[in-house]
């Protein structure tokens, strides 16, 4: 495995060296296939106890916009809808702990629930039974207990590490948001492995932090990775400025420190899926698959990207032009990768649908 060093070195090539070094990752390609996932993406709840610097998701209970919960029949009508565009993934995204809020508690008792955690289990047991949808949820840092409960009705399971660097949890991008603490953070993915759960993570890039952070970070996922097995994918996710956040006057990352991100990434992980969304690069997204990225994620037909609201998905004809530009051939997935379904890292119930 490549040293720390080694990596810092390869995050700061320039020049022709670049070029080699997005050669050493496109070699890591295992195929010509370029994935992604066709889904619907179920925005629970957008309460959140963070309030990140760069996010444009989170509301305030009192808010106009605010979704205090979804409600079941609007949620499965949603899955029923999407199961007759095929799509083949139901994401399941809300804000962390949302129910410390008292607003979202009571309108969950009113529903006939206890918590979040448990009307996310009974969505996706409706989902399993009444469609052709298999959930992939991201509820945010959870305990072991609340994990395994999940496992036996989630496809796979994620949680973006963001970053490993305490010093960041002072910075304007999480100095309001205890839930980004990199040990909560952690522990979560390590418990994920610990339950065989196949699992989907990545660093945020961008958001102050340094090249030595970022490097950190990458080697705290493969130590993980190392130990347990369960990663699948790792996201390489740029930050965006957006109006009205308090990072707004943030400056972005270059396309030249996302080529470096994505081959370092590659390099490290020959045995994961590397992806870089598509809708916040759309100029630049080719370039990702130059640099060893081989998997688009997940992109809609009938729901809009929720947490970046001014980046619609691309048409999938729009992503086969791109993929086939470049010799790949773009192929669908499941939210679970071939390789972890088995009855090590599924439920019985999962594996059955599957």
């Amino acid at each position: 495995m490549l040293s720390k060093e080694e990596l810092i070195s390869l995050m700061r090539v320039q020049g022709a060296d670049v070029l080699q070094l997005m050669m050493q990752a496109n070699s890591l390609h295992q195929t010509d296939k370029i994935t992604y996932s066709k889904n619907v993406f179920l925005p629970l709840t957008n309460i959140c106890r963070n309030d990140c610097g760069y996010c444009t998701f989170r509301r305030e209970a009192g808010d106009p916009d605010a979704i205090l919960v979804m409600p079941p029949s609007e949620v499965l009508k949603t899955v029923q809808e999407a199961d007759g565009y095929e799509c083949r993934e139901a994401l399941f995204t809300f804000g962390e702990q949302a129910d410390e809020t008292p607003q979202v508690s009571a309108a969950l008792n009113d529903l006939g629930f206890k918590d979040m955690l448990e009307y996310l289990y009974y969505l996706c047991e409706k989902t399993l039974q009444k469609t052709s949808l298999l959930p992939h949820s991201n509820p945010g840092v959870l305990k072991k207990s609340e994990l395994k409960m999940l496992r036996e009705v989630n496809a796979s399971m994620g949680l973006m590490l963001e970053n490993v660097s305490a010093r960041l949890m002072e910075s304007p991008a999480h100095h309001k948001s205890p839930g980004k603490d990199p040990q909560l953070r952690i522990k979560t993915i390590e418990n994920a492995g610990k339950l065989k759960i196949p699992f989907t993570t990545g660093l945020l890039i961008g958001i102050g932090e340094t090249v030595e952070e970022r490097v950190d970070s990458l080697l705290e996922i493969r130590r993980i990775q190392d130990k347990y097995g369960h990663i699948q994918e790792i996201i390489i996710q740029n930050f965006k400025s957006k109006p009205g956040i308090e990072m707004e006057s943030h400056s972005e990352p270059s396309l030249l420190e996302m080529i470096r991100m994505v081959s370092v990434t590659k390099l490290l992980f020959p045995d994961c899926s590397v992806q870089v969304p598509p809708n916040l690069n759309r100029n630049t997204a080719q370039m990702f698959l130059l640099a060893g990225a081989d998997d688009w994620g997940g992109v809609s037909p009938l729901t809009r990207d929720y947490v970046n609201p001014e980046a619609p998905w691309p048409e999938l004809d729009e992503l086969r032009n791109l993929t086939s530009q470049l010799g790949f051939q773009l192929e669908e997935r499941l939210p679970v990768y071939p390789q972890y379904v088995t009855k090590e890292f599924l439920s019985p119930f999962v594996q059955e649908k599957i």
